[in-house]
């Protein structure tokens, strides 16, 4: 029998910082999607892994020498209420492997049946939301944004149960690890410092063996959530769901609920069908990303300085940089979406011109930008001059937008198309979509790949699927 090479360091962390458990065997596991590249890069053999005995260990119908399973406690803020305790209620880390370039990564299965954690839930996931999930991921890889992988999907031949029965499926997740806000937070709640340290210790070797204690490991997840977020805007995505328990230290996105992107450009753009009052909205992710880094601070305070008044000030000092750094990396890829390298002076109110024609004209976000490496929109207007004046001073600005402008996004019609093919037995759609987001800069053979729904097929509310 195979051995796996996963190795298991945060199952070294003291016991409160997880429960051991075991997935739940499914009746008739089958193997729906594999990611065969990124097998190869994790160290994984993929022809094992398409195997009986590798599905049956991606549905949690068999564990091989190898995988210790394990759900992690962390607690969060859900759209601003503290929740002290929330924890893995339907995911599994089975362990972690050190890629061909040397980094760790978990592997987890996502629905594989109720944990200590799962709070009266039935620890499943539905087929739509794992398919949502794996395009997403796969999409976002491929756009370079940092992100968690989908390794593969199985059918679990069971049905759950949420508003109507829906075929069950698992999704193995992989990430840079999984820890959270929301992780600090658990401990921080119970006043546990010595599990506090412990963790900040573990995400310091994990994520930041530079840094220089605490501070350190804080003003690296403050710089990467700002790159981060900012990338999110430049791509028109909308996360959905900005909880402190989907907020990772690793500056990974990840939980893939009720996201989405926007085909018609507004700032105001909500998507998810429980963000009533705008929290989670496109154009309120900079701010509710610093706060969430201020739930962080407040988690890693005795870690700062056993002195209230100067750990405060050490907090506050690495907060103020994120509206910075949040800021610099933004307006850089905005700049480089309409083909300029380096800013000068103006150029962002020339960028800022044209978003406001965007968001007037309500015009499709990935489409127009894209527009401008051909047919520019004639509704643009007296801006296009201006716009092409700038550029004649740039030195290949058309390779700078080829590389900052997609022409294939998910778009959340055709993933709504995809999944409804998928419930009557048929992937390939959801192939065919996968093929289109995953080379994403590249114009697709089928140009409707690229096309923003129709009125009838507009998707106005995303769900989180659990």
């Amino acid at each position: 029998m195979l051995t796996l090479p996963f190795t298991h360091s945060y199952a070294t962390l003291p016991a409160q910082m997880y429960a051991p458990a075991d997935p739940t065997p499914v009746a008739a596991p089958r193997l729906l999607a594999l990611n065969a590249t990124l097998a190869r890069e994790l160290r994984l053999d993929p022809d094992w892994l398409a195997s009986p005995e590798g599905v049956a260990m991606l549905a949690g119908n068999a564990t091989p020498p190898g995988v210790r399973a394990l759900a992690m406690a962390y607690a969060g803020h859900q759209f601003g209420h503290f929740v002290p305790s929330l924890g893995d209620g339907r995911a599994l880390l089975l362990g972690e492997v050190v890629d061909r370039a040397g980094h760790r990564r978990d592997v987890q299965l996502k629905g594989s049946g109720p944990t200590p954690f799962s709070r009266r839930g039935d620890g499943r996931a539905a087929l739509g939301p794992v398919l949502r999930e794996y395009l997403v991921a796969e999409a976002m890889a491929a756009l370079g944004v940092p992100t968690s992988r989908a390794l593969a999907a199985v059918a679990t031949g069971e049905e759950v149960y949420r508003e109507t029965p829906l075929p069950g499926a698992i999704l193995t997740r992989v990430a840079a690890s999984h820890i959270r806000v929301g992780t600090f937070q658990y401990f921080a709640a119970r006043r546990d410092i010595e599990a506090l340290r412990a963790l900040a210790d573990h995400a310091i070797a994990r994520h930041d063996p530079a840094a220089q204690g605490p501070r350190g490991l804080f003003a690296g997840v403050v710089a990467r959530q700002a790159a981060l977020v900012a990338q999110w805007l430049c791509l028109g995505f909308v996360h959905g769901v900005m909880n402190t328990d989907n907020c990772t230290i690793s500056g990974e996105t990840i939980d893939y609920g009720p996201c989405a992107f926007l085909d018609a450009y507004d700032p105001a753009a909500v998507f998810s069908s429980i963000d009533h009052a705008g929290r989670y909205a496109y154009g309120q992710q900079p701010r509710i990303m610093a706060w969430n880094l201020a739930r962080l601070a407040e988690a890693m305070l005795p870690l700062f300085d056993a002195d209230e008044t100067a750990a405060l000030a050490i907090a506050q000092a690495e907060l103020d940089r994120f509206g910075d750094i949040f800021e610099a990396a933004y307006h850089a890829g905005l700049l480089r979406k309409i083909g300029i390298a380096e800013g000068r002076e103006g150029d962002m109110e020339l960028v800022q011109d044209l978003l406001t024609r965007m968001a007037e004209g309500a015009m499709d976000f990935t489409n127009s930008f894209r527009a401008l490496l051909t047919e520019p929109d004639p509704a643009l207007g007296a801006w296009l001059p201006r716009w092409r004046a700038r550029l004649a001073e740039e030195v290949d600005p058309m390779a700078v937008m080829r590389a900052a402008n997609p022409a294939v996004i998910p778009r959340n019609h055709r993933i709504e198309q995809v999944i409804q093919a998928a419930l009557a037995g048929e992937l390939d759609p959801f192939r065919a979509l996968l093929a289109a987001v995953t080379n994403p800069y590249a114009d697709p053979s089928d140009p409707a790949f690229t096309q923003p729904p129709q009125p009838e097929e507009r998707v106005l509310a995303t769900f989180c699927g659990t």
